[in-house]
């Protein structure tokens, strides 16, 4: 089973957020910290990874970041509180050693 994921990242706490879906999350989250791909999050230093959820059909991972990009400022706001209150790296928590 393959799977998709749908995420946000943020320039800091409360900052410019950007929310992105793919298939492999270590190789796009590495590709926007190294400024390749979207123009978006190289202009704002969108880097950090602040939230993120598993899909096995790429389908519903594409209806639910179409969703989340439309949500108002403070839903997505409440989305990274909840499971991420202090608003920490989850890509350094995951997947740097």
């Amino acid at each position: 089973m393959s799977a998709y994921f749908v995420y946000i990242l943020a320039s800091q706490r409360n900052g410019t957020l950007y929310t992105g879906v793919t298939n492999n999350l270590f190789r796009r989250v590495w590709e926007h910290r190294n400024n390749e791909g979207v123009s978006f999050t190289r202009k704002h230093k969108v880097h950090r990874l602040v939230w993120f959820e598993e899909h096995g059909d790429i389908n519903r991972a594409i209806y639910r970041e179409k969703r989340i990009k439309r949500w108002k400022r403070d839903w997505k706001l409440r989305l990274i509180e909840t499971e991420n209150p202090n608003w920490t790296d989850l890509y350094d928590e995951r997947f740097v050693v």
